[in-house]
């Protein structure tokens, strides 16, 4: 057999919706009405292939032959397998098919079929849950709806006929990724999460497999968000097709019916463990240090309802959290924490790790760890429209925590959204695959680690930049700030120092508005107010004088602060504070006219009272400057002296540097386009006016 010929019962599966339609289900419900009936078939199935198997060994051909002691026997050892068992299936030999051959007997031999499973399996498949229990695929509650529809018999029957005994474990896993991708376009309940081609399985194997040696030596697989391990049991059977080396994987997820698909399956490969939980917050193999993990981590999906978890986390698992709207690089931190010192990782992204987040943010800060322990090897922008329920660009993300010498400290960039081959027929929202020729491309690029016309080896302090904060002084037209006007103080250490404003002790404040109104402030210090329309003075602060106040602003309206000799203005042309004395005015220098109000408790001496006051500040202004970085401390703050000689022309003063990390693919691929030569154009031009002219001259005749 092969994948291509288990994939005709793709459709076939999905005819059995034609039931639930005439039933009246919802399309985003059929999932759930038909996730267990297939999982139940694939455990029929298998157990039905490796009980053909084992009796070989009791030296008949089928179960049916075995004497009564020898039955025993077998029975004996196959259920030692811990593969499951049903005695319906294995000593009476009766199949899902042949209870539906009665419909009278029906209901009472489906009961029975479905008990006579071993206690692991009942769990999986949810047979008889209770209410506080998790149901998995809750089989009984499935079939109990079914059963009130009328269409419990016809459903069942219908699953029967479809026989799978003949395909290994590798094409079942090929058909269930074809069925829960479907499962993936038709269902609400699965936004994030992005079921993973087979093209691109295949390419993540591909690459793990110029990796490593066929060294005959143990290897292990861990996948912390496994789904139903299409990806898990894909790269471990396309490795088993090329090494040989013994594999133990392992499996994480959360979603109760992925989890039981991916459970089920594991019992039927020769080492593999499938645990149910979280693995941001539950670390079931936290003992653990794996050779390889893959991964595809739902993205876009928010990771609030586990926050505290993560936020308390004790295990230092996590450098730096990302925004709470997305987790995927909380799955990556987790993944490197579990990856061995010489270890390989291939994790699916979109595109927001690469550039999200300012420097100093969650996203660039673990970017940044990522590159400084020289843990990423390549990136490689995957073709557009290759996933099925999303038609974004995909990236993966290569760790090596074994880098060859040469590579260390360096990165490849692989743009292959050209190396693919368009479906005849879309799959959902997949409409391109990449073969195996278009495959070789990738991997032999990443293997040979050069330059060409899709691909780019920097050095990893490339994709390094300053964010350098600086306070700049803003001046007027004359080039004076109001810096120069501060009155001094003596600083705790005794150091005469600048203060930071000027304050003033104004008699009264005056604003003429757009519309010529008059605002006038003559009582600066306030202890009563409306009890009718504010509970307290301090209400009253909030909610009445600090708006009122806030309207005063001194650049978009005539503000006039009057003290006992002085008054003082802002020229918005000249950008300056004018200050005028017997009707002399005096540029002061670009600045700031503050006021302000405050609430003051009452004391022992003084009732709560609200505070008016004004101050004249210098215009400071904080900017950022991004800087290209270097590893060198010399050379670094050499870059950063000479891009604020070059474009900075205030007054400054340096504050804080962080150092981020940003990819982009477009910046790095982009090609100009190519504009036509001049004397082509102009040839273009003047045929077209030729051709006016000898249509206005038909026109005349």
């Amino acid at each position: 057999m092969t994948n291509e010929n288990i994939l005709q019962y793709v459709p076939k599966i999905w005819q059995k919706a034609d039931l639930l339609i005439g039933a009246g289900i919802k399309q985003s419900d059929f999932p759930k009405y038909m996730m267990p009936f297939f999982a139940l078939l694939m455990v029929e199935s298998r157990l039905i292939r490796e009980a053909n198997s084992l009796v070989k060994d009791f030296g008949v051909d089928s179960v049916s032959e075995l004497d009564k002691e020898a039955l025993e026997d077998f029975i004996d050892e196959f259920e030692q397998n811990g593969l499951g068992y049903n005695d319906f299936i294995i000593r009476k030999n009766k199949k899902l098919s042949d209870i539906c051959e009665n419909d009278k007997t029906f209901e009472i031999d489906y009961h029975n079929y479905l008990k006579a499973f071993d206690a692991q399996t009942k769990y999986l498949l949810g047979v008889d849950k209770g209410n506080d229990e998790v149901k998995f695929l809750d089989i009984s509650g499935i079939s109990g709806l079914l059963k009130k529809k009328k269409i419990l018999f016809s459903t069942v029957k219908s699953w029967s006929e479809i026989d799978l005994v003949d395909f290994n474990n590798s094409e079942i896993t090929t058909l269930e990724e074809h069925i829960k991708r479907k499962w993936a376009d038709i269902s609400a309940e699965t936004a994030g999460e992005q079921y993973t081609p087979d093209d691109v399985i295949s390419l993540i194997s591909e690459i793990i497999l110029s990796k490593i040696k066929d060294n005959g030596k143990f290897l292990t697989i861990y996948d912390p968000t496994c789904g139903g391990g299409n990806m898990l049991f894909g790269v471990e059977d396309k490795i088993n097709q090329r090494y040989s080396r013994p594999i133990k994987t392992f499996g994480e997820d959360w979603n109760d019916t992925l989890y039981a698909l991916a459970k089920i399956e594991s019992r039927f490969r020769e080492d593999s463990i499938i645990e149910y939980g979280n693995s941001l917050t539950g670390q079931k193999f936290s003992d653990k240090q794996f050779n390889i993990i893959v991964a595809n981590p739902p993205y876009g999906v928010d990771w609030k309802g586990f926050k505290k978890d993560i936020e308390t986390d004790e295990t230092d698992r996590f450098v730096a959290l990302p925004s709470v709207s997305d987790g995927q690089f909380l799955f990556t931190q987790h993944i490197l924490s579990q990856l061995d010192d010489k270890g390989l990782a291939i994790v699916v992204h979109n595109g927001s790790t690469l550039f999200s987040g300012d420097a100093g943010s969650g996203e660039s800060t673990i970017r940044k760890y990522f590159f400084d322990n020289d843990y990423v090897e390549a990136i490689i922008q995957l073709p557009k429209d290759e996933f099925f329920n999303t038609g974004i660009y995909t990236y993966l993300w290569v760790f090596n925590k074994n880098k060859p010498k040469e590579r260390r400290d360096k990165i490849i960039m692989i743009n292959a959204d050209a190396h693919y081959t368009q479906l005849k027929k879309s799959k959902g929202k997949k409409r391109n695959e990449m073969r195996p020729e278009q495959r070789k491309i990738i991997v032999d690029t990443l293997t040979n680690f050069e330059d060409n016309g899709f691909t780019r080896v920097f050095d990893k302090w490339h994709f390094y930049y300053n964010k350098q904060a600086i306070i700049l002084t803003n001046l007027d037209e004359n080039g004076k700030s109001y810096e120069a006007h501060l009155p001094t103080k003596i600083n705790r250490q005794g150091d005469t120092v600048k203060a930071k404003f000027t304050k003033l002790e104004p008699i009264k404040i005056t604003q003429i508005d757009d519309e010529n109104n008059t605002i006038e402030l003559t009582d600066f210090v306030v202890t009563t107010f409306n009890s009718d329309k504010y509970n307290t003075l301090k209400e009253y602060n909030d909610n009445y004088i600090k708006p009122l106040l806030a309207n005063l602003y001194y650049k978009e309206h005539k503000l006039t602060v009057t003290t006992e000799s002085e008054s003082y203005t802002y020229d918005k042309d000249a950008e300056t504070i004018i200050q005028t004395i017997n009707g002399k005015q005096t540029a002061l220098g670009c600045g700031k006219i503050v006021i302000k109000s405050s609430y003051k408790k009452a004391t022992k001496t003084k009732e709560a009272q609200i505070v008016i006051t004004a101050q004249l500040e210098p215009d400071y202004q904080k900017d950022y400057e991004i800087i290209p970085f270097s590893p060198s401390e010399n050379e670094n703050g050499k870059r950063i002296a000479d891009f604020m000689e070059k474009y900075i022309s205030k007054p400054f003063v340096y504050v804080d540097n962080v150092v981020g990390i940003e990819l982009n693919f477009n910046k790095i691929f982009y090609k100009p386009e190519q504009l036509r030569d001049v004397t082509t154009i102009v040839a273009e031009l003047n045929d077209l006016e030729n051709q006016l002219v000898k249509l206005e001259k038909s026109l005349q005749l």
